[in-house]
């Protein structure tokens, strides 16, 4: 502990001077009781020792020091500001030494800065500064000391007082942890009941200590500390009872007495000490699960009315014993009275107006699964299809020739024999024909001839001649008579676009068109063969076409074909189905979703039944 100058610290320039005129009352009570004990000790320490100012200092960090108390208080601001400078100058290595401080002041080597370090728990550590001017050093160091011993008496004090609180925080818990071991000692409800109330009693200096527990809409007294039997139609177990319900009503505390900025009502228990006497009266609810399910009560003489604190450690002890008295409430009871509980909770869940989406949720869950098992719809098989002429006209070559026009494209309507379709090359014929009529005149000739000469022979030859030539004479013209070429029926063409092979030649019998009626398609079903057993001969369903969704058509199974077939890798059963109306827009070749109509089943058999199959496949159940 030596005696440096400001400048030797080298703390000048670095450390800003305390805020005067931004001073800070430290925290206290409503009234600053704590601001005015430090300006009263300071004032005390300065008086002893003979200091001509003190400051009491805080840290605000980088901000410098704030001023907590100053004394004399009506010194200049100026003077203050100057030696409050040395003091932040010099506060810091005090702070950090932890050790009384003393500074000799700059210009006057008889003025010394004593600085003492101060530890109040309600605001941190503080830095004491006084300005002393002692006659030698000995009286220097004897000042230090005295402020050393003040110091350290305020911290020893201090000390005590919050070694005193713990103390009381710890008796408050040794109750309320003697209530659980109390409890903890029985198994049955009934005792664990009456051992809470005499515990509780006995810790709090009751006269009564009533426990309740809710049943239904209201609370039924459960114990009495020291009352093995008593009766409900008794005015003071009613009484109690109206108290309990009357707490759980406000899910809060109940004191009677009740202080003039309480909020809780008191009425019921207002009443019962109107019959019973007046009395101070502590109710609190118990909780189980965060909602209140029973209620104690304690009553003591009115001249003992139940402090905080007291409040405070029951309400402790209450939280710590209610879920052994809960556990024991529910489940100490014979089997039937169990099993009714339960299922009245249950109901009362059930019915209740919590979780109304959750329930909701339920009810239309629930219904879904009545719905699917036991109501029935019509089960349909779904299949492709594709549409198909019942009848198809193919239409040939009459003679081989070429061909000379054609007339009509595929797709357009034709008429039984009006609508040309094509035009053959004749002009072969035609010169075949001339030749044949000449031939036959020359044997005619030679006919009359013979018959002049009486050479009946050689006439009958040349007649036999000339009956060929009449008979190449009728095959040239039938097939000029053929070589319009017309629709034998009315139809469609559907195949035979032969307007680019104009000159080609054609030989008899080649498949020149296709023609189709249109009032006689039919639907050809593709079905899936693990289905086509659910079909049957005679029964209907619907049809629609992928170019016309929204038009159904109505059909009749005629045929099923008995063996399978390979359909886009897909083994399928042909399905003939016969059209029972039809729409000008239908053609051949058109394709979609067929369902044929089967019986009613149930919804959940219709829905599943894929899945089902497909598990007993793999499980091969």
């Amino acid at each position: 502990m030596g005696e440096k100058s400001p400048q030797d610290s080298g703390a000048v320039g670095r450390t800003q001077a305390p805020r005067t005129n931004e001073r800070r009352e430290p925290p206290g009570g409503s009234d600053g009781s704590l601001g005015q004990f430090l300006a009263e000790l300071l004032g005390f320490q300065c008086h002893c020792c003979q200091a001509q100012r003190g400051a009491v200092l805080r840290s605000d960090g980088e901000k410098g020091f704030a001023v907590l108390a100053l004394y004399p208080r009506a010194a200049g601001a100026e003077d203050d500001q100057e030696w409050l400078q040395h003091c932040a100058n010099a506060g810091q290595r005090a702070l950090s030494t932890d050790a009384p401080l003393v500074v000799s002041m700059q210009g006057n080597g008889r003025n010394h800065l004593v600085l003492v370090p101060l530890e109040m728990q309600a605001w941190g550590r503080m830095l004491q500064a006084f300005l002393v001017k002692p006659a030698n050093n000995t009286a220097l160091d004897s000042t230090r000391q005295l402020l050393q011993l003040t110091t350290s008496l305020v911290n020893l004090t201090q000390k005590h007082l919050t070694q005193h609180g713990k103390d009381e925080s710890l008796n408050r818990l040794q109750q309320a942890m003697e209530t659980l071991a109390a409890i903890n000692r029985q198994n049955r409800f009934k005792s664990v009941a009456m051992a809470f109330c005499n515990e509780v009693a006995a810790q709090w200096r009751c006269e009564r200590v009533s426990l309740g527990f809710l049943k239904g809409r209201y609370v039924r007294v459960k114990a009495l500390s020291h009352t093995e039997h008593y009766s409900r139609k008794m005015r003071l177990i009613q009484d109690i009872e109206a108290v309990m319900e009357e707490c759980l009503d406000q899910d809060g505390e109940v004191c009677y007495p009740a202080d003039e900025e309480a909020t809780c009502i008191c009425r019921a228990v207002g009443e019962m000490c109107l019959h019973q006497g007046q009395k101070a009266v502590l109710s609190l609810p118990l909780r189980q699960q965060g909602k209140p399910q029973a209620v104690v009560t304690l009553e003591r003489v009115a001249e003992e009315p139940f402090t905080p604190e007291e409040a405070e450690t029951i309400r402790l002890t209450c939280d710590l014993c209610a879920p052994r008295l809960m556990n024991l409430h529910d489940h100490d009871r014979w089997l039937c009275a169990r099993a009714a509980s339960r299922v009245g909770r249950g109901l009362a869940v059930l019915v209740g107006a919590e979780h109304t989406w959750a329930k909701l949720a339920a009810v239309f869950i629930l219904a879904g699964i009545v719905f699917l098992t036991f109501a029935k719809g019509r089960y349909k098989v779904k299949a492709p299809f594709s549409l198909e002429a019942v009848s198809q006209y193919k239409i040939t070559a009459p003679f081989d020739g070429y061909i000379k026009d054609v007339t009509i494209e595929v797709g357009d309507p034709l008429l039984e024999g009006k609508t040309a379709l094509a035009q053959l090359d004749t002009a072969e014929l035609r010169l075949q024909l001339a030749a044949a009529r000449a031939e036959q005149a020359g044997y005619l000739k030679q006919a009359d001839a013979a018959m002049r000469d009486a050479k009946i022979a050689e006439a009958q030859i040349a007649r036999a001649n000339a009956e060929r030539a009449q008979a190449q004479i009728d095959l040239l013209t039938y097939r000029i008579g053929k070589a319009t070429i017309v629709s034998p029926v009315t139809g469609t063409l559907v195949s035979g676009d032969l307007k680019r092979q104009i000159g080609a030649p054609v030989e008899t019998g080649k498949v020149l068109f296709e023609v189709s009626p249109l009032d006689s398609l039919r639907a050809e079903l593709y079905v899936p063969e693990d289905e086509v057993f659910d079909i049957k001969v005679g029964q209907q369903g619907y049809l629609a076409t992928a170019s016309y969704p929204a038009q159904r058509l109505r059909f009749l199974v005629e045929r099923i074909n008995p063996a399978a077939e390979v359909v886009n890798n897909r083994n399928v059963f042909k399905v003939r189905a016969k059209l029972l109306e039809s729409k000008p827009w239908m053609r051949p070749g058109m394709e979609g979703v067929a369902k044929v109509t089967i019986e009613k089943r149930r919804y959940i058999w219709i829905w599943t039944r894929k899945v089902v199959d497909w598990v007993r496949m793999k499980l091969w159940l």
